[in-house]
């Protein structure tokens, strides 16, 4: 069992809604194309080249599945800094591919100009590390997790 779930208190949570915002959006897109779909079946007497209000039914659908990943991208985590260390969580089964990376391991760490790879190095001839996208993580947390590292690793 990981400090993580032992004392919450003592952790610092980054999820995944970078990537949300893009299945936020598409969600709300599709939408409104099932809501623009459903309210021209009331011109299908003058017109009936308009397409069945049933077919509304599909990006409807589409729009329920991904405004589900978006909340899930959105609650769930995806770097946990822990007393213990560092916990990583893949986008595919999460609980099953976690990755603890503990602090002894970590040397130093890294990031690129544009805040968006850390590198944590396992050695000081950085021949050995984890190469972790920020892109998932907003840009403003991302700060905030850089200061948090900086400041742990240091």
């Amino acid at each position: 069992m990981t400090a993580g779930i032992q004392s919450p208190d003592k952790e610092l949570r980054f999820t995944r809604s970078g990537q949300a915002v893009i299945f936020w959006l598409a969600a709300a897109v599709l939408a409104a194309v099932a809501l623009t779909l459903a309210a021209t079946s009331i011109y299908r007497s003058t017109n009936p080249q308009l397409p069945h209000p049933a077919w509304a039914l599909l990006p409807l659908l589409a729009s329920l599945v991904t405004a589900r990943l978006a909340m899930r991208l959105t609650r769930r985590a995806y770097l946990i800094l822990t007393p213990l260390g560092i916990e990583i969580f893949p986008f595919f089964r999460p609980a099953d591919g976690m990755r603890l990376v503990v602090w002894q391991e970590v040397h130093s760490m890294e990031v690129d100009a544009r805040h968006r790879v850390l590198t944590l190095h396992h050695d000081a001839g950085k021949s050995s590390g984890i190469h972790l996208s920020l892109r998932p993580i907003r840009a403003d947390r991302r700060n905030l997790l850089l200061k948090a590292l900086a400041g742990r690793v240091a």
